[in-house]
């Protein structure tokens, strides 16, 4: 199925990793159609950023979408969902 013919899916992850690995649970998230918010507000700061290189990365690879909502939160979405921040 293409991905233009894809029902988009309305559900919204909050993800806070405490880990690089586990930002990989956000990729999936977003492959798998759903608008995930990314929370490391909790992580040092240099694995925090790390963390948002990884994910960041992964996110680019499948054509989605990053935002960034604070410091150290960002919201990430597949392809097409449209995002307005005031």
């Amino acid at each position: 199925m293409n991905q233009s013919t894809r029902k988009q899916s309305q559900e919204l992850l909050v993800i806070r990793p405490q880990g690089v690995a586990e930002g990989m649970q956000a990729v999936l998230a977003v492959r798998s159609q759903k608008t995930v918010v990314l929370d490391l507000t909790s992580m040092d700061k240099a694995l925090a950023q790390r963390t948002a290189d990884f994910v960041s990365g992964g996110i680019t690879a499948i054509d989605g979408l990053e935002h960034r909502l604070g410091d150290h939160v960002f919201l990430f979405t597949p392809a097409g969902v449209q995002v307005s921040l005031m």
